[in-house]
């Protein structure tokens, strides 16, 4: 029978002998995960105060996040997961937000908390390593049983967006969303009783809770818990847990293929994953290596479901709109886009008109919103559709493409320059383990293309031969070789490995990273950027009356 709540698919898992979550210390059984949940459900409810039922969770990938959040979904409240990179002035807004009751953290959670005003006084803090916590939840044992008010529009979950693209925004999540999603991922990434998930992406994450978490309790797999992604580690737990199944966000899979490489990689239990921002090349270097296919699909915390898997397709596409009304228009006339025209490497010949946002025309129902946020509700919702922001195309065959955010189009020398296509050039370099470009402002007109590149220790930049790689590079156009090029051995990035494009774009050449900039024409030629050559180039900026541009009076 289908289930429509996350509170009735815990239910329905007592009694159920099978591993539900295991640690390297220990097993629970599905059974026994049901009664821990009950527990904090009681726990819960007895500790409830006026107002929004907002429980904050701060913690890594340990055993008290998953009773938490089944503890939630049977009391019918809603988890806050707090992002343990945030840090100060912004982990207090966004902390504040939220209008939290309680906190679950535990020290190292307080002490990052330390000094903040959250909205919360400390008498409201639940230590889950604090004396007398283990007695507390003890005395709270009961037979589980689910708050009868709960209904699929029960609030289960508030999911701050990554911040890749600027300010945070809490996405509302029910119960039936995620139950949905639940079933309706059980199928897309093929996650049976038998397959044991290793959830090493945070549990604050969208990723982590609807790819994984809710597939694995719908299925009744079990989940393998590490505390937080380890690049070094993941074969190791892999072979410990049996893993069978994982998610991925961001750059941890090129993370893991930066690891060195040994004859016997392929020897692990390995079968799938799902996740994004894996190249076809990573795919590809991925299955070679370890046996295990990566799912690359479109989602969101915001909206899930648009566009149903095509394996058939080309490699690069995303799959095909999953109805009718997902398609790609211009967004200032909602005129569908016409299809795009590839050439022989896979490049838009027609990018001005093929180009556009990828919307939901029958999708804004389906969207819950951003928790007290009427301006960016009113920036989804449009027209009645749902806009999701993302750019894409469809070929003329009719599978679609991600073609990057709204703002991954850089416009130099008149043309307009995929972010996109010059980030997958760089990935394929052995020695890039992580690539992000974007547009800077050029000291005469329009923008140059610069990229950040993260490479391990022990590398530099000459070793790269980036000049030589890009000009054996058939699909790089000629304006999207990078002007400028930071250098690092780790880039800033979110706390679910995606990287801070946004801030990258706003320090620009100006980084104290390294830099190194093609000032000339031809073939790319760069220079390593002194504390000289950015003062010239900011005077460039002021003789041409663009230093506004710098973000500087």
């Amino acid at each position: 029978m289908r289930r429509e709540t996350i509170a009735d698919l815990l239910l329905d898992r007592l009694g159920d002998d099978h591993p539900g979550l295991r640690t390297r210390e220990r097993t629970w059984t599905w059974d026994e995960v049901v009664r821990e949940s009950a527990a904090r459900a009681a726990l819960a409810r007895g500790l409830r105060r006026e107002g929004p039922f907002h429980i904050g969770v701060l913690l890594d990938n340990t055993p008290e996040y998953v009773f938490w959040l089944g503890g939630a979904a049977l009391a019918g409240a809603t988890i806050v997961g707090i992002n343990s990179t945030r840090r100060g002035a912004y982990l207090e807004q966004e902390v504040r937000h939220a209008d939290l009751r309680l906190v679950v953290t535990d020290e190292a959670g307080l002490k990052l908390l330390d000094g903040l005003d959250i909205g919360v006084p400390r008498d409201r803090f639940l230590l889950v390593d604090g004396d007398g916590y283990a007695d507390t939840v003890a005395a709270h044992a009961c037979e589980p049983v689910r708050d009868p008010e709960i209904t699929p529009r029960t609030r289960m979950l508030l999911l701050f967006t990554s911040g890749t693209t600027g300010a945070s925004k809490a996405a509302v999540c029910s119960q039936g969303r995620l139950t949905g999603l639940g079933y309706a991922n059980c199928e897309k990434y093929d996650v049976r009783r038998h397959d044991v998930s290793y959830c090493c992406m945070p549990l604050f994450h969208g990723n982590a809770l609807m790819a994984l978490w809710a597939p694995s309790l719908t299925a009744g797999a079990t989940v393998a818990l590490v505390p937080r992604f380890s690049a070094s580690g993941f074969l190791a737990d892999v072979r410990f847990y049996g893993v069978t199944f994982f998610t991925y966000v961001g750059k941890a899979i090129a993370y893991v293929l930066a690891q060195p490489e040994r004859p016997d990689d392929a020897d692990n239990t390995l079968d799938h994953a799902f996740g994004t921002e894996a190249s076809p090349e990573d795919q590809a270097a991925f299955l070679r290596r370890f046996g295990c296919r990566l799912i690359e699909a479109y989602g969101s915390s915001e909206g899930a479901g648009m566009i149903r898997l095509a394996p058939e397709g080309p490699a690069s596409a995303l799959g095909r709109p999953a109805r009718p009304g997902v398609r790609v228009v211009n967004p200032e006339t909602r005129e569908t886009c016409p299809p795009a025209v590839l050439d022989a490497h896979g490049r838009v010949t027609n990018a001005e008109d093929a180009i556009g946002e990828i919307v939901d025309v029958d999708g804004a129902a389906r969207f819950e919103g951003y928790y007290k946020n009427d301006a960016a509700n009113a920036e989804r919702v449009r027209h009645g559709w749902y806009w999701t922001g993302d750019l894409g195309y469809v070929d003329e065959d009719g599978y679609i493409y991600f073609a990057g955010r709204s703002g991954d189009w850089i416009r130099v020398d008149g043309e307009n320059i995929s972010a996109l296509l010059t980030e997958r050039v760089l990935r394929r370099h052995p020695l890039i383990v992580a690539a992000g470009v974007f547009g800077v402002p050029d000291p005469r007109s329009g923008d140059q293309v610069m990229a950040a590149i993260e490479i391990p220790e022990g590398t530099s930049f000459e070793d790269l031969g980036l000049p030589e790689f890009l000009a054996a590079q058939e699909d790089l156009g000629t304006k999207g070789a990078p002007r400028y090029v930071r250098v690092s051995h780790a880039l800033p990035a979110t706390g679910s490995n995606k990287l801070r494009k946004k801030e990258m774009q706003m320090d620009g050449w100006r980084t104290a990273d390294r830099v190194y900039r093609w000032a000339g024409r031809g073939a790319p030629e760069y220079s390593l950027m002194t504390e000289q050559h950015k003062a010239a180039l900011r005077e460039e900026f002021a003789a041409n009356g663009r230093l506004r541009f710098l973000g500087q009076a």
